[in-house]
């Protein structure tokens, strides 16, 4: 499986940048927020997914073209992008819940294109005959829901525990 990916310069750089952000976001997840341990090993889970992101939009090996896994990695770039401009622009008054939302499906964002990514490296699920098989998306969806539902049940039971503990809980701070 770790071979098929590597097919140039950019996928490696993908495996290793995924790698350190799966690392770095899973750390941030669980570690208390707002520490300077917590800021570190953000920076380096943001750093990690940009760089991760822009080498998917290097990777063409699977489809020759722009693809399925292209258009989740431009609504990752967002959900990044959602949970960091906030926190550097200090703004709007609800920053910290949006940063929290935004970079909590960020890392579930990440865990989800993991799983997929590797659900469809079983050999003859992801290209039969040069051609993208139904199998595919079926193996795609069915992972991203999977992890999409267990996230959302720890979001709902946890979103205001986490906006209190770690300082959003002023009036007008939601998430």
């Amino acid at each position: 499986m770790l071979l098929t990916i590597i097919h140039s310069t950019a996928g490696l750089a993908h495996l290793i940048f995924a790698t350190l952000a799966m690392v770095a976001g899973a750390l941030v997840l669980f570690m208390r927020k707002g520490t300077p341990l917590h800021f570190r090993i953000g920076y380096v889970y943001t750093a990690a997914m940009a760089g991760m992101l822009v080498t998917s939009f290097m990777i063409y090996h699977l489809y020759q073209s722009f693809a399925l896994f292209h258009w989740m990695a431009v609504v990752s770039s967002l959900t990044l992008l959602g949970g960091m401009v906030p926190v550097f622009l200090k703004k709007p008054r609800n920053y910290v819940g949006l940063h929290i939302a935004f970079m909590y499906w960020s890392v579930v964002g990440l865990y989800m294109a993991f799983c997929a990514e590797t659900a469809v490296r079983i050999p003859r699920t992801a290209v039969a005959d040069g051609q993208v098989t139904a199998t595919f998306y079926t193996i795609v969806a069915a992972t991203m829901a999977v992890l999409g539902v267990v996230a959302n049940v720890f979001w709902f039971r946890y979103k205001k525990r986490w906006l209190a503990e770690f300082g959003a809980n002023r009036p007008g701070v939601t998430a």
